[in-house]
C-alpha cells in the first residue's frame, strides 16, 4: 500500500468531519452567513482561528454571491492549507555531523519510543549506522521496547536499569556512538509534563551533559506530538520550545483522531519544521511530511488535481 493510501485512510476521520460539514453548507451562495458557517466548521476542526479566517477571506474574495459546489470548497481549503504547511515542510537533514545526535522529547504517551524505533529502521535501511540511547529510565517498558527496536534494526544500544540517571545514559550513549563511528544517535527521554519544573530540569541536564562531549549537540530536538490531544498540542509546543530548544516536529497517531487539522494550527502559530507524520503502527506508517499530500487528504480530495 502506498503512503498516500495510508495517509488518506489515516486522515479519514478528519476528512469526514470536514466533509459532512461542507455537505450541509454547499450549493449555496457565498453570503456572510454561509462564510461564517464555513469558518466555524474549520475552527471546530482544529485548523485554528487565523488560518480559518484566511480561508474564508479567500472564499469571499471576488466571489461574493456566487454558488459553490462541494469540490469548490474542498479545493480552495486545500490550497490555503497547503500555503501554510509548505512553509514547514522540511526533510530531516542528518548528514551535517557525525554522529548526528537526535533527542526525542514530549509528554507521556506521545509515541516517542516507537517513533525512535521507526526512525532507526529508516536510517538502517539507508545504510546508516545507528546507536540508541534509552534515557527514558522511568519506565522499564520503554527500555525493553527500545532494546527490541535495537535488535530489529541491528543498532547498538546503551540501556541501564530503571531509575538510572537519564543524563548519564545520554552521556554514555554519545560516548559509544563516537567510539563505534555511528552515523546517528537517537536518544529517548521520559515523558516530560510541561507543567512539571523538576522533570523539565532533568531534560535540561541531559542537554548540558551531552554538550560536554559535543558542544553542537543535540543536532536535532524532535518534539513528538500525539495528534489526538488536539488543541493541547499547542501548549506542548510552546513549553518544549522554551526548555529543550525544539528544532522540529513529528506528529503521530493521525489515524486515531478527527483532529488532524491541529497540524495546520501548530504550523501557523509556531512555524517549526514538520519532519515526519505517523498514521499507523508499522514502520511504513511513519513518513516524511508532504504539505500537498496532507492538505488534500485532510479535506478528502484525490492526490492530484
Amino acid at each position: 500500500m502506498s503512503f498516500w493510501k495510508r495517509l488518506t485512510s489515516g486522515l479519514a476521520r478528519s476528512a469526514s468531519r470536514l466533509g459532512e460539514g461542507l455537505k450541509r453548507i454547499t450549493l449555496r451562495s457565498a453570503d456572510p452567513k454561509t462564510l461564517q458557517e464555513v469558518e466555524d466548521l474549520l475552527i471546530t476542526s482544529d485548523i485554528g482561528i487565523e488560518t480559518s479566517a484566511k480561508i474564508v477571506k479567500a472564499l469571499n474574495d471576488g466571489r461574493l454571491g456566487e454558488r459553490y459546489e462541494d469540490a469548490d470548497f474542498r479545493e480552495l481549503i486545500a490550497r490555503e492549507v497547503e500555503k501554510v504547511l509548505t512553509k514547514v515542510e522540511q526533510p530531516l537533514e542528518s548528514s551535517a555531523r557525525k554522529p548526528f545526535v537526535i533527542l526525542a522529547v514530549g509528554v507521556n504517551g506521545s509515541g516517542k519510543t516507537t517513533t525512535l524505533g521507526k526512525l532507526a529502521a529508516k536510517f538502517h535501511a539507508e545504510g546508516k549506522k545507528v546507536t540508541l540511547g534509552a534515557a527514558d529510565t522511568f519506565r522499564a517498558a520503554a527500555i525493553e521496547q527500545l532494546k527490541l527496536w535495537a535488535n530489529r534494526t541491528q543498532s547498538s544500544i546503551v540501556a541501564k536499569a530503571q531509575g538510572a540517571d537519564p543524563a548519564g545514559v545520554a552521556f554514555d550513549a554519545l560516548t559509544k556512538a563516537r567510539e563505534e563511528n555511528a552515523d546517528i544517535l537517537l536518544i529517548d527521554t521520559a515523558g516530560r509534563l510541561q507543567n512539571k519544573e523538576a522533570l523539565m530540569g532533568e531534560l535540561e541536564k541531559i542537554v548540558r551533559v551531552i554538550r560536554k562531549l559535543d558542544e553542537s549537540a543535540p543536532h536535532a530536538v524532535l518534539l513528538v506530538l500525539d495528534a489526538t490531544v488536539g488543541q493541547n498540542a499547542l501548549s506542548q509546543v510552546e513549553a518544549f520550545k522554551q526548555v529543550a530548544g525544539v528544532t522540529g516536529l513529528v506528529v503521530t497517531k493521525l489515524d486515531g483522531t478527527a483532529k488532524g487539522g491541529i497540524l495546520v494550527a501548530i504550523s501557523a502559530r509556531h512555524g517549526l519544521p514538520v519532519h515526519f507524520i505517523g498514521v499507523g503502527e508499522s514502520v511504513e506508517d511513519l513518513e516524511a511530511f508532504s504539505a500537498k499530500q496532507f492538505s488534500r487528504a485532510l479535506v478528502g480530495l484525490d492526490e492530484t488535481a
